[in-house]
């Protein structure tokens, strides 16, 4: 019988790492949070004239993607759903704090952004010249509370899964950013007419980005 619950173990653990693999992929390449719902869309055309500053904002909301998600499905878990606060007391079985989700999550997305914030001042004072605004601009960067919205509508089984939905999305979002900046940096030296520079040819590349994405949708 031990062997048999050492190898059920076994085959649960892999079906796990497997389910993670999948979630985080697809997070990646085709729930895409910038080609696929077009969230953070402001600080992508923004901050994508240059690859170094585009990486470093990438970077960034790679982190509190990562951070935030896993934190705000343990207090979804654990305090808002209906009957999340049976752990405290068997009469708080039908408690239902979920309509305050939205408040909670973009809390704690608040504060770790001003965590960022002030970690990038101390360490990292060109970078945070560099993104200037739109680094305070997390936390309303609609792709991260979007990240958490997601996962809460997906109900991920486990805090591992929802880790790894966060940081496909967050490496999704940087690399979206970061391709689009080197294409952008490349039109420089490109003869692009006049009614399509700006933001006009930002607005195709990035529609044709979207379109080149659909491609993993057969994965």
């Amino acid at each position: 019988m031990s062997d048999e619950g050492a190898q059920c173990g076994v085959a649960q653990n892999k079906e796990t790492k497997i389910v993670m693999i999948e979630i985080f992929i697809r997070s990646v390449f085709i729930d895409n949070m910038v080609f696929a719902y077009f969230l953070g869309m402001c600080s992508y055309l923004a901050v994508s004239k240059n690859v170094k500053t585009a990486f470093g904002l990438g970077l960034a909301v790679c982190f509190v993607l990562t951070v935030t998600v896993p934190v705000n499905y343990l207090i979804d878990k654990y305090l808002l759903r209906e009957g999340a606060l049976v752990w405290l007391n068997d009469s708080f079985a039908t408690t239902d704090l979920s309509f305050l989700s939205l408040i909670i999550f973009i809390a704690v997305i608040a504060g770790i952004v001003q965590l960022l914030e002030m970690v990038f001042e101390r360490y990292l004072p060109a970078l945070n010249m560099a993104l200037g605004i739109f680094l305070p601009l997390i936390a309303v960067n609609c792709a991260i509370l979007g990240g958490s919205l997601f996962m809460q509508e997906r109900n991920f089984s486990t805090v591992a899964h929802s880790l790894a939905y966060a940081l496909g999305s967050g490496i999704g979002w940087l690399l979206a950013i970061t391709a689009f900046a080197a294409i952008r940096e490349r039109l420089k030296y490109a003869k692009i007419p006049e009614k399509l520079q700006g933001n006009g040819i930002a607005y195709i590349i990035t529609g044709l980005l979207g379109i080149g994405f659909m491609a993993f949708l057969g994965m």
